[in-house]
């Protein structure tokens, strides 16, 4: 019988460690493939900073306060790192950070602008999803070859998302490229439907990319993309998998019925103008 994982101090470490490399990962690739975007990250007492853009959504901070106290210095040098970009300061913070962190963003005048919820599952080999699949749904690994399909999916089921409008093509280069990223595909009666990523980091799974195209969305693509994650994840050595999900979204009523538990809420802290 495989050991309880608690929702401690350990696993928010493993856990905001798994999706900061993630982030850290896309904008390093950013930066070898784009050279001219100007994307950069960096580390600073565990916390791990990345430049995407201005308006991009990876330009924040994961781990602040989770590998040591924060100290007005090491705080003032990511602000920095921010302002010398032109960006945003934002700092996406576990309730299990050293209580530092709550008392100094406070004191700097940051104020609470979104939350996420956090959650987990064991995974194995053999992980089978407590729902009936469409076995008609074929899903696989996309090869080199097949990047420019695999990017062209992902943009179609992304295009009606304003805020990546117009990057769509660029994301799935990046999205492709990462180190260690594993991209998966599935089909619907030979036609490419929907997409999936999967990164994993000290034995933690991510599982991110989700894209369906419009037409063929309730059809059971991304649950046979999540099944085939898991276990992808699992071979390669993690013992558990995340998501993240806004509170009480569909998003997350569909992973716990998909034996994924939450295991916090995080708070994403932005700097006042």
């Amino acid at each position: 019988m495989q050991s309880p994982i608690f929702s401690d101090l350990s696993l928010s470490r493993r856990l905001e460690r798994a999706e900061g490399r993630a982030s850290a990962s896309f904008v390093d690739t950013r930066a070898r493939l784009y050279p001219d975007s100007g994307a950069e990250s960096i580390e600073v007492a565990g916390a791990l900073a990345m430049f995407d853009g201005p308006a991009s959504p990876i330009t924040q901070t994961f781990g602040l306060g989770m590998f040591e106290p924060v100290t007005a210095v090491n705080l003032g040098r990511l602000e920095e790192f921010f302002r010398a970009h032109g960006a945003p300061i934002f700092h996406e913070v576990s309730p299990l950070a050293d209580p530092s962190a709550l008392a100094l963003l406070n004191e700097r005048g940051y104020q609470p602008v979104e939350l996420t919820t956090i959650l987990f599952r064991p995974i194995d080999r053999d992980v089978r999803l407590a729902a009936t699949r469409n076995e008609r749904i074929r899903v696989w690994v996309a090869g080199e070859d097949e990047q420019d399909l695999w990017s062209a999916t992902a943009a179609h089921g992304w295009s009606e998302f304003a805020e990546v409008a117009g990057q769509v093509a660029e994301l799935g280069r990046v999205s492709f490229n990462i180190p260690g990223a594993v991209c998966f595909l599935a089909e619907l009666e030979g036609e490419a439907i929907a997409t999936g990523t999967l990164l994993t980091s000290d034995g933690v799974a991510l599982l991110a990319g989700a894209s369906t195209v419009p037409e063929a969305r309730k059809q059971g693509a991304q649950l046979a993309l999540l099944e085939a994650r898991l276990r992808h994840g699992a071979g390669a050595g993690c013992d558990f998998a995340m998501m993240g999900a806004a509170p009480g979204s569909a998003s997350q009523r569909n992973a716990e019925r998909h034996g994924f538990r939450i295991a916090y809420t995080r708070i994403k802290w932005r700097l006042g103008q």
